[in-house]
């Protein structure tokens, strides 16, 4: 039996559509920098990477997870989201050990590598203030 690979960090994938929610993503999206110490990623209206909608990527820590995971289970507002942890396997993170909340979205295998080097694996950076109880 292998061990178990050491969790880094995790990332939300929070999608939406461009032309009919990005409102209620900009919504969520700000209601988590209120409430999470987390890194928020740029916004992306065209696919990029692996992924084959809109999204914007929140970084987090395996401290906050306990927290945040479930708070976005519950107000996430029917957009569809991607969470993954970050093992340097980025390929079975999406793909194996991710988790969907909503509709589960196709991925591109192929834009994923099976490994990276953990030089390669960027620390997380709070880019957020919360001023409020996630409750």
């Amino acid at each position: 039996m292998s061990s178990t690979p050491a969790i880094l960090s995790y990332h939300a994938h929070v999608y939406y559509d461009p032309a009919h929610n990005r409102s209620v993503a900009e919504a969520l999206r700000q209601r988590i920098g209120e409430r999470f110490a987390v890194q928020l990623g740029r916004w992306h209206d065209v696919p990029v990477g692996p992924h084959t909608a809109a999204m914007y990527q929140v970084a987090f820590t395996p401290e906050v997870f306990a927290s945040f995971v479930p708070w976005l289970m519950l107000q996430r507002d029917g957009l569809d989201v991607l969470v993954h942890p970050n093992t340097l396997a980025p390929r079975d993170d999406h793909l194996q050990h991710a988790l969907w909340l909503g509709d589960k979205r196709a991925l591109k295998p192929e834009a994923l590598p099976p490994r990276i080097a953990a030089a390669d694996e960027s620390p997380i950076v709070p880019n957020t203030t919360p001023t409020l109880d996630p409750t």
